[in-house]
């Protein structure tokens, strides 16, 4: 990301409802601290991505995830109100087939979901367009303490996994790949339901399991286990694991409205990174089976305080592409950058 956007990554000004309504600062934000920051898009409330009329837009994501908590609660801070947008949320569920076609469908303005989720589906033709990636973190590999300590360790062993064309198995494939072994037959993949992934590791059925949060994070506060990789390691650190995807055709007729729907969204997780225990505590009546300190816990652990637009979003998605590409889940006459720059707008310039 250029210099001018580094420090913005991780220390954004906090946001209050007058701010956003009114205000170029937040109303309690101290002057000499924001004059100290580098300029940053999502500074300075709605700004130039307010529209001029009210839109109502239906947003489709997984109400029950914890990594889009931002965004559930975000009316409860006026973010989308302050962009002059009327948001009604069509909840998915875990589906990104459901998802994609929501939007394809028209169901759907807008979603938000997981890159790898996305990428072989856009791969295929789907109308739609990336506009930004909003964080990183939320997937998970871990072991027994006495089990494999390294991604090369798990040479032939048996991972388990929910989904063979989950984003947590395609996730750690790649890594598998980047760290030498070949995920289609250096190890061996088996599938679970999600509640019975620690069951299984703990009886030695399973050598290491991969999942999302808040299960893998609760699995990893017991004794007894080892978090060996996540999705914040190696290039991927600094790199976003959900993104936006807005209906092709809204952007082609309606662009000031995508790009309203990605501010708003964007500063959400802004706001979630400074104040994740609020956050938790709103998101709290909308999860299951979970508490407002366990969904703060696991905000804390991802980087909502990260996200990539323009260019840079550009070179996230072609990491992934190449990687995807790597383990044959895109096609091989693929172009990773082509393919990125092909499915991504950038909407806030």
């Amino acid at each position: 990301m250029p210099a001018q956007y580094s420090l913005s990554r991780r220390h954004f000004l906090n946001y209050s409802a007058a701010a956003l309504a009114a205000s170029a600062l937040p109303a309690w934000a101290n002057p000499h601290d924001a004059m100290n920051m580098s300029p940053d898009i999502l500074q300075g409330g709605a700004g130039k991505w307010a529209l001029a009329k009210p839109a109502k837009i239906r947003l489709a994501v997984n109400l029950n995830a914890i990594c889009l908590a931002p965004v559930i609660v975000a009316d409860q801070h006026n973010f989308f109100k302050a962009h002059n947008l009327e948001v009604e949320f069509v909840n998915f569920g875990n589906s990104t087939e459901l998802l994609l076609e929501s939007i394809a469908t028209g169901k759907a303005e807008a979603a938000v979901g997981m890159a790898l989720r996305w990428l072989k589906a856009l791969e295929q033709g789907f109308d739609v367009k990336l506009t930004a990636g909003t964080h990183g973190g939320c997937m998970r590999l871990l072991t027994r303490d006495d089990g494999p300590r390294s991604l090369e360790a798990l040479k032939g062993t048996t991972i388990g996994v929910t989904d063979m064309a989950g984003a947590d198995k395609n996730f750690f494939s790649l890594m598998l790949k980047r760290h030498g072994l070949d995920p289609n037959t250096d190890v061996n993949w088996r599938v679970y339901p999600q509640d019975l992934l620690p069951l299984v590791l703990q009886k030695g059925e399973i050598q290491a399991a991969t999942g999302s949060d808040p299960v893998m994070w609760r699995l990893s506060q017991q004794p007894g286990y080892r978090e060996v990789a996540t999705n914040l390691m190696d290039e991927y650190a600094n790199l976003s694991c959900c993104v936006i995807g807005t209906r092709g055709s809204l952007i082609r007729d309606q662009p000031e409205v995508a790009a309203a729907i990605t501010h708003a969204i964007l500063q959400a997780h802004a706001y979630a990174a400074q104040h994740p225990d609020t956050i938790g505590t709103e998101f709290n009546g909308k999860a299951l089976n979970t508490t407002p300190q366990e969904i703060a816990s696991v905000l804390k652990t991802h980087t909502h305080g990260h996200y990539s637009v323009g260019n840079d979003f550009v070179k996230e998605i072609d990491v992934y592409a190449r990687d995807l590409k790597a383990i044959n889940v895109l096609r091989p006459e693929t172009d990773p950058m082509l393919f990125a720059k092909g499915i991504t707008s950038d909407v806030l310039i």
